[in-house]
């Protein structure tokens, strides 16, 4: 994939046998944006951290970001942040202001729900206990992503057999595609 990519992992950070682990090993040039604290994330330190990967990047990056990190994004979008990327492929968004949201994680309340500058793909289950069907909908309509609903999913990570997940590589590629156009 001939693409600059940004991999953002969720709160607790992406274990071994998560989507975002295999596609890393598999394109050793994708980075993994660093966190300070994976088990207490605070969202304005975040986006300073994702602001200096991005600034890092040859150039306008894509970013592959799941559960809370889709936050994030949303978040750093809305920054003071005068830098860009290409595209976001945003899977299971965790819902800051949901009953599930774990309470370690900081500032990531209330949902930005601007519009995102730039393309992006919001990939929904319709059973993630982190954020219902209807409030992923939500979010990607307020981000004005295309949504897509794969079934019942659970989290999509590795706990939910979403080990390599060859459906969301093609997703990323049609992102690729779509803004190397």
């Amino acid at each position: 994939m001939d693409c600059d990519v940004l991999t953002l992992a969720g709160i607790w950070n992406s274990g071994p046998s998560h989507w975002q682990t295999h596609w890393e090993q598999r394109n050793p040039a994708w980075k993994r944006v660093a966190h300070r604290d994976w088990n207490n994330p605070d969202c304005h330190e975040w986006v300073d951290e994702l602001d200096a990967a991005v600034a890092m990047s040859e150039g306008p990056p894509i970013l592959v970001a799941h559960s809370l990190a889709c936050g994030l994004v949303a978040h750093w979008a809305r920054s003071e942040s005068t830098l860009g990327i290409s595209g976001a492929l945003l899977v299971a968004p965790a819902d800051a202001e949901g009953l599930s949201f774990p309470a370690e994680a900081l500032g990531f309340a209330p949902m930005r729900l601007q519009k995102l500058p730039f393309p992006s793909i919001v990939v929904a289950s319709t059973n993630d206990p982190y954020v219902s069907i209807e409030r992923a909908r939500a979010f990607a309509e307020a981000w004005g992503s295309r949504c897509v609903e794969i079934g019942d999913a659970g989290h999509v990570n590795g706990e939910s057999g979403y080990g390599d997940w060859p459906e969301g590589e093609k997703l990323l590629r049609e992102l690729c595609k779509r803004v190397s156009a």
